[in-house]
């Protein structure tokens, strides 16, 4: 019986190495298309001080920070958090050594981020993000919004999946819509209903547009434009159906109209306009993006990121325009592996275990293990003395390829290596 219960803290994910190799490689996979699209990594502390993860946090998001206290007895508030995004931090970043930077100055990250939302399945509360940003000194062109998205794109390729859709808008476009029909002053409110009205019947989007204050006539023009979507001259006739003149939204659409344009040109994949797409973040000022497998939408966004003009304004008075994208893989690997979309029968972590049969063998095992280490291999030297049936039950579990030494193999200097999925053997020259 534990004495304890040893169980990891619910919505922290733990894996068995064999899921660990395949959540490791897919992180791999990732970071390499960030690369050959010439992003850099860096890494920001997991703790940042309280005020500046507030500074732009907002909404729900700072409801869920994780406070840190330097001490279990201290009764002051608390003026570290750990972080919840890497978008914020990398505000702080950017300010911090901007004299040190080359602009546009384009970063990736890809760690562990913390948010006190309520645990659920496929909901983490410790979870990886992958990111990917685009940081300009006073501007940055919107080209940069249409490569993020293609980078984006490239390194969800990597996994091999069905269909996907990438679903993009841009706030803009709202923003100048809510104009037009004079309720900028309910943008915040109305912006949080169009974002879950994919998740609730349309009827209870429309009672809660009604609640706000809304006419009739402007609650089926928001409705109107919320389930617009398109390529860009169908979403635009739309918008001019609604509103007459696109005026108030042509700042929006033109911009919506060069990102889509570089994407086509550049064979991105499948795209589509669609104005449903709002994310929650405060800080998103112009281009959105939202990525969704067509025959798994129960599963959500798989990727997402947008155009955030003045994340850094709380921290400097310089501009820093800047653009990313995000790939949840704590997530994603989660509700991958529950739909059966990837492959966990993957090779095991390791290439090779070496059984030396008795304490004589251990010289040449060492050597023929940095052998093939310097081949690039993995390779464990098992050392304990059970039966030796024993040892290929645990190699089994950890590797590829056992291979068995005795005298008669040093005297031969021959190993044969056993594959401990088929039992074919194949024979190895030290």
């Amino acid at each position: 019986m534990k004495k304890y219960n040893t169980s990891p803290l619910s919505g922290m994910q733990e894996l068995l190495p064999t899921e660990q190799a395949v959540f490791d490689q897919l992180k791999q996979n990732i970071s390499d298309v960030y690369h050959h699209y010439g992003f850099l990594s860096i890494e920001t502390p997991l703790i940042e001080r309280t005020d500046i993860l507030l500074a732009k946090a907002g909404g729900d998001t700072e409801k869920q920070i994780y406070m840190v206290s330097k001490t279990a007895e201290s009764a002051d508030a608390p003026d570290q958090a750990l972080r919840f995004d890497h978008t914020v931090p990398l505000a702080r970043y950017v300010v911090e050594h901007n004299n040190d930077l080359a602009f546009p100055f384009q970063v990736t990250q890809i760690n562990r981020n913390f948010r006190g939302e309520r645990a659920q399945r496929g909901r983490f509360r410790e979870f990886y993000q992958c990111d990917a940003d685009i940081i300009g000194r006073e501007k940055l062109p919107i080209a940069y919004d249409a490569k993020v998205i293609a980078c984006i794109y490239d390194a969800l390729k990597t996994f091999n999946l069905p269909k996907m859709v990438i679903r993009i808008s841009n706030r803009k476009v709202l923003a100048g819509f809510l104009e037009a029909l004079g309720l900028t002053d309910k943008a915040t409110e109305i912006s949080g209903i169009i974002d879950h009205a994919e998740k609730v019947p349309e009827e209870k989007s429309r009672a809660a547009l009604a609640e706000l204050g809304l006419s009739e006539e402007q609650v089926s023009k928001v409705c109107a434009f919320m389930f617009t979507k398109g390529n860009f001259e169908e979403v635009s006739g739309k918008l001019r159906e609604i509103l007459g003149d696109l005026t108030a939204v042509e700042e929006g659409l033109n911009e919506l109209k060069q990102v889509t344009e570089i994407l086509e040109a550049e064979n991105t994949g499948n795209f589509i306009i669609d104005f449903m797409i709002i994310r929650g973040l405060d800080y998103y000022t112009g281009t959105v993006f939202e990525t969704m497998l067509e025959d798994y939408r129960e599963i959500g966004s798989i990727a997402s990121g947008g155009r955030y003009e003045n994340l850094a304004s709380n921290f400097t008075e310089q501009s820093f325009p800047g653009v990313g994208g995000s790939i949840g893989l704590t997530r994603l690997f989660f509700v991958l592996r529950e739909c059966n979309l990837i492959n966990m029968t993957t090779t095991q972590p390791i290439d090779y275990v070496i059984l030396p049969l008795s304490q004589n063998e251990y010289e040449a095992s060492f050597e023929l293990a940095r052998k093939l280490r310097a081949d690039g291999k993995t390779v464990d030297v098992d050392l304990t003395e059970r039966k030796l049936g024993d040892r290929f039950n645990r190699a089994g579990k950890i590797a590829n390829f056992a291979i068995v030494i005795g005298n008669d193999e040093v005297i031969a200097q021959k190993y044969k290596a056993k594959n401990l999925k088929t039992g074919e053997t194949i024979e190895l020259v030290a």
